[in-house]
């Protein structure tokens, strides 16, 4: 896989599996817009990255800034061959208990979020020639867990999200997929492990949700989303790719 002269978006490129991504990316030739709401994280990485990165401050629910994210990395590197939607968050709670405020705003970010950068960088993407987009789902999506009802949701709409785009935009030559992690070893689980009452105890259940009883690794989901950008993936579009260590399975 070669990502020489393509300009890649990563959105939530700051931390966990955006992070491993944009590594990987850049490691491997491309160009990369580190897209973070935090621009400190943004910089941190791109800093990792190298000369050929950008950082960006932006939060994906916000139309104005996501404009402003696209316009400038078309800015810096000319156009967009990928863009990665990754950024999104969850918290625990069930229909019931969710507070309506919280409830809009997970989907704002999850949701809406992959809607607005797909919609502003299509244009670039479309010039590109061979654009692709690649949304971070989760295997929740398809199998559901307790107390997760908003994430839950959430990553639903992504994984039917993806599958509506690849068709609308497969005769633009763009290609749209999704990845699906299973529970990865990053900063949202492990503020989960740490602020919890019995931290082992909760590790071990996360490490046990798997058959290979251990998380993922963000860097494990990365490889996956990269090569779903990649040139080796040329004949999947509107594919949800579950990497979850087997969960689903059970």
């Amino acid at each position: 896989m070669n990502f020489d002269g393509q300009s890649i978006i990563v959105t939530g490129g700051g931390s966990g599996i955006g992070r491993a991504t944009v590594l990987k990316f850049a490691e491997l030739g491309g160009r990369v817009a580190v897209a973070d709401v935090s621009l400190d994280a943004a910089r941190e990485v791109s800093s990792l990255a190298g000369g050929g990165s950008i950082p960006l401050q932006v939060d994906v629910s916000d139309a104005a800034q996501v404009r402003a994210m696209v316009d400038e990395t078309v800015a810096a590197f000319g156009g967009i061959d990928v863009l990665c939607n990754n950024a999104g968050f969850g918290f625990l709670g069930t229909v019931a208990d969710i507070g309506e405020a919280d409830w809009d705003r997970l989907m704002a970010v999850n949701v809406k979020g992959v809607y607005l950068c797909s919609k502003y960088s299509l244009p670039a993407l479309a010039r590109s020639g061979e654009g692709r987009i690649v949304n971070t789902s989760s295997y929740t999506a398809a199998v559901g867990i307790p107390n997760r009802a908003a994430y839950v949701a959430s990553k639903g709409a992504v994984s039917a999200l993806t599958r509506a785009m690849a068709l609308d935009h497969v005769g633009q030559g763009i290609r749209v997929n999704a990845v699906a992690p299973g529970t990865v070893n990053s900063p949202y689980f492990n503020k989960i492990v740490g602020e919890s009452a019995d931290p082992q105890a909760v590790l071990e259940e996360l490490n046990g949700r798997s058959p290979m009883h251990r998380m993922g690794e963000p860097e494990e989901i990365a490889a996956a989303i990269v090569w779903l950008a990649s040139k080796e993936s040329s004949f999947a579009t509107g594919s949800v790719l579950t990497v979850d260590g087997g969960t689903s399975s059970w």
